[in-house]
């Protein structure tokens, strides 16, 4: 239909209902409306037939205008990105920008771009977009391994619809552990060529099966084509700055990088006093703060912004955070902190490098610092393991060893056995968990002059009871200490108090099979990332305890009631056993005591205010009747 034939379309031809939708760009949905409305209101079979056939012609020209701003928004993202190209002056930006562009117009979840490795022989991830795994994004595929390998190695597209039923491709260990950590189905990959070379692989994906048509096959292809570009004019850019740097500006260089130089100078010579003199972390950070005239701290990798933290440990560079400045202290992939730079936005490039600079000694010392603590934690868990299973140790010997390590065996310490309760992913993450609960306890134990250990899939510990201390308390404090560490839960249990361990090696045996049963018990009430030590369990801590310790039972069960009979010759002890004896009936007791019953209700009210309000709650009832019982048998002659 001509478009002057549409503008002369009446009100109420067939076409009048379809030019109102294009010109709203309705829903396809919408375009059934005017004919359901005509069979509904009886319209006559030819009207219908018309509607029915300007419905198709109307659909036929969305689809029509729906390609071409599809090919336009497709053009404009082409031409912003050869723009992007033609004033290029971060390579990473311009990637992440392509990367971006083919996701968004491809409607994938995740584009991500690889480059070959010559030094190497395979590919490795350089930007991705939209991934959420690490594993994923550190992956490296040889030639010919992986979809990705097999497009580097032919130079030629590859698409698949389902990644793990399709055999074309080699399937490695490595990399599908990659993809399925992603959780991706279909892929797109294109080669990014220099004239007959593959440098690298432009992807898209999704996470669920899907079928790429031809033109987004090419569109990929297009975008592919201007990465390569990028990076050519990167390279060419390099060269030619290096090429400059050695011409008739190299005396103007110089004189422009000399302050640059001396300054680099002297933080270089400060930082290296304070490495050779044994210097810390917070040191480096007040000297980077004298030559930057600011405030500069050490912050563990957890109070660090997120966002800034991780893209300082992608990018290798300081970057800025409003008016912070963030700098990754990394090494190997692991974070181990951060640098931040406080309220100072206007950094220039030489002191954000002095930053920088700053940070990888951090790294350094951090390095070399666990390398040191990690050998101090195996000669703690080597001291515990022999306390444990060697038991005709030399006791002098052993106090010796404790000393060195500023561990006193002749205290009073608790023994912990913790275990870690979060679930497992597999058999490597679990190891992992564990490693890092022995480290938090290690590090637990060297702070509080202890000893830590790695047994019996989690870590036993001997820690020194403070004053005021109870084994309840350290191990509840220790739960929470590790399980903030580890970041899921940890569970402890304790022994009771344990004393003269050089000379008595038995009873640090022992008191570890006592802190197990604990953690038996809390995992079988369902208390898993708590702690506790027998005493917590009430009569139950009779029969986890090492030592059945019958007097501290009574004492703390019933303790205040014998403690004011004998002080006030009173019977609340013999009202106590009548009153449950009799069912807990006030009207039983003064029979069995042959006393009114307002004396019974004036001892019971008297052994309330004793033992707490609870104490005829069914679980205190238990108790108080069993320690009852326990007290007679200690003592029958008293009653």
């Amino acid at each position: 239909m001509s478009r002057d034939h549409l503008q002369s379309a009446p009100s109420g031809s067939a076409e009048a209902p379809y030019l109102d939708l294009l010109a709203r760009d309705a829903s396809v949905e919408a375009y059934e409306q005017p004919v359901l409305l005509a069979r509904a209101a009886g319209e006559p079979a030819g009207r219908i037939a018309a509607l029915e056939e300007a419905r198709l012609l109307a659909l036929r020209v969305r689809a029509e205008l729906e390609g071409r701003r599809r090919r336009e928004a497709e053009l404009s993202a082409l031409f912003e990105t050869a723009h992007d190209l033609a004033g290029l002056r971060d390579l990473d930006a311009v990637l992440q920008a392509i990367v971006q562009r083919a996701r968004s117009l491809l409607g994938t979840d995740v584009a991500y771009l690889s480059l070959n490795d010559p030094a190497r022989g395979d590919t490795y991830m350089r930007v991705t977009e939209g991934s959420v795994s690490a594993r994923f994004q550190q992956l490296r595929l040889g030639m010919g391994e992986g979809l990705g390998g097999l497009v580097a190695q032919t130079a030629r597209p590859y698409v698949t619809d389902d990644y793990f039923q399709d055999g074309r491709f080699q399937h490695t260990h490595t990399i599908d552990a990659g993809v399925r950590d992603e959780g991706l189905v279909a892929i797109l990959g294109v080669p990014l060529t220099l004239g007959p070379h593959v440098i690298g692989v432009l992807f898209a994906a999704d996470r669920r099966a899907r079928v790429f048509e031809r033109e987004q096959i090419a569109l990929l292809g297009s975008f592919a084509a201007l990465a390569a570009a990028a990076i050519d004019t990167a390279n060419l850019l390099a060269e030619t700055r290096a090429a400059l740097a050695g011409l008739e500006r190299a005396n103007e260089i110089i004189r422009d990088r000399s302050a640059v130089i001396e300054r680099a100078s002297e933080v270089h010579d400060r930082l290296a006093e304070l490495v050779l003199r044994g210097g810390g972390v917070h040191d480096v950070a007040a000297a980077v703060s004298q030559v930057l005239d600011g405030t500069v701290e050490f912050t563990e990798a957890a109070a660090a912004p997120d966002g800034a933290l991780e893209a300082s440990r992608a990018e290798g560079h300081a970057v800025r955070h409003g008016s912070d400045w963030i700098a990754a202290v990394a090494a190997g992939g692991e974070l181990l902190g951060a640098l931040v730079l406080r309220g100072h936005p206007g950094l220039d490039p030489v002191d954000q490098r002095t930053l920088e600079r700053a940070a990888m000694v951090t790294s350094l010392l951090l390095l070399a610092r666990r390398s040191a603590a990690e050998a101090e934690q195996r000669v703690r868990g080597e001291l515990l393991d022999d306390l444990l299973d060697a038991r005709d140790r030399d006791p002098r010997l052993l106090s010796e060893r404790a000393s060195r390590l500023q561990a006193d065996l002749g205290a009073t310490h608790v023994v912990l056995a913790a275990r870690l309760d979060g679930p497992a992913a597999d058999a490597d993450e679990e190891a992992a968990a564990r490693r890092r609960l022995w480290s938090a306890a290690s590090h637990l134990a060297a702070t509080r002059h202890g000893l830590a250990a790695a047994r019996d899939g989690g870590t036993v510990l001997l820690l020194p009871l403070g004053p005021g201390d109870s084994a309840t308390e350290v191990a509840r404090r220790t739960a929470r200490h590790l399980g903030t560490a580890v970041h899921q839960p940890v569970t402890v249990g304790a022994s009771a108090p344990v004393t003269d361990l050089a000379g008595n090696p038995d009873a640090v045996a022992a008191a570890y099979a006592e802190g197990r049963r604990c953690l038996d018990a809390l995992h079988l009430l369902g208390r898993a990332g708590d702690g506790a030590a027998a005493e917590d369990f009430g009569f139950l801590g009779l029969l986890l305890a090492g030592e059945r310790d019958i007097a501290g039972f009574v004492e703390r069960t019933i303790g205040p009631v014998v403690s004011y009979d004998e002080r006030r010759g009173t019977e609340l002890l013999r009202t106590l056993d009548a009153y449950f004896e009799g069912g807990m009936s006030p009207a039983r007791t003064k029979d069995a005591l042959h006393v009114h019953v307002n004396t019974v209700a004036q001892r019971l009210e008297r052994v309330g205010r004793l033992l707490g309000a609870d104490w005829q709650t069914p679980a205190r009832a238990l108790e108080i009747q069993l320690a009852l019982r326990l007290h007679r048998l200690a003592a029958p002659g008293r009653h």
